[in-house]
């Protein structure tokens, strides 16, 4: 018993230092970013090239204006396929009487989903309802939640089509297609740290909202430039005590131009 108690202790102090506790305050931005990013996905696979050099009115009628919260709506899904027919030769008009070819667009879905996952015991008020029956039973609390790992994920939808006619026959003349795309995010928190965040919204793996890779390059930069600043003041130390009479060692190239100056890339700098 003597020796369980500070194998516990040690046991439990080892769990609380590798255990974390993170939380995200607000996921607006992760939902715009992933419904528009859905948007500009599906959107670049539309090709407009078949009516490029041609007048054409763009008939957004059968995608609803609806105004939502997320600011992702209608208005960004009418504006980024302007600018997909723009990009692809495409004269638009802001008339039908003006236009050679009508295009009509039709939005098929532009929305989110998520869905969480915790491995261990979620929280739960089972035992604190089932108390509040009896009528002198004291009233238990809501077990918390205990989880050894848990994730969070969404995925944003997008579906589009677009075909076109001519104005005065009303002959077809071409057809996009359908054209979706989805994005994705998600959020894991290990033993309580994170949340790691991954996903096509992200340009690689974040840590409570900070770029790894970022911090890595960043790290990196701020350790070369020591080196530099090291090889630098070293070099410039040695030229300080040489005697005059000795000549300049030559560089690795056989003239005058030391290695600090070609990294700084000023080669025609001589000192005397």
């Amino acid at each position: 018993m003597k020796n369980f108690l500070p194998v516990a202790a040690s046991a439990l102090a080892c769990i609380c230092l590798l255990s974390g506790c993170g939380s995200t305050k607000s996921n607006i931005a992760t939902d715009q970013l992933l419904m528009s990013d859905a948007v500009d996905a599906t959107v670049a696979k539309l090709d407009f090239a078949p009516l490029s050099g041609r007048r054409v009115y763009l008939d957004a009628t059968y995608i609803k204006t609806q105004k939502s919260p997320l600011l992702i709506d209608s208005d960004y899904v009418i504006s980024s396929i302007r600018q997909q027919m723009v990009g692809a030769g495409v004269f638009l008009v802001e008339s039908r009487d003006e236009a050679d070819l009508i295009a009509e667009a039709r939005m098929g879905a532009l929305g989110l989903d998520g869905h969480n996952v915790t491995y261990g015991m979620p929280a739960s008020n089972t035992l604190a309802s089932a108390s509040s029956v009896f009528t002198n039973a004291p009233l238990l609390p809501a077990l918390p939640e205990i989880s050894f790992a848990r994730r969070e994920a969404k995925t944003g939808a997008a579906k589009l089509a677009v075909f076109a006619y001519e104005r005065e026959t009303r002959q077809p003349y071409w057809q996009s297609g359908i054209a979706k795309s989805s994005s994705s995010a998600q959020d894991t928190w290990i033993l309580g740290a994170g949340p790691w965040q991954r996903g096509t919204i992200y340009d690689g793996t974040r840590f409570a909202g900070r770029d790894l890779a970022a911090d890595v390059n960043l790290v990196d930069s701020a350790e070369e430039e020591r080196r530099n600043s090291v090889a630098f003041a070293a070099y410039y130390q040695g030229r300080l005590f040489q005697p005059k009479s000795e000549a300049t060692p030559p560089g690795p190239s056989g003239d005058n131009t030391t290695p600090a100056m070609v990294a700084s890339g000023d080669q025609n700098v001589t000192r005397e």
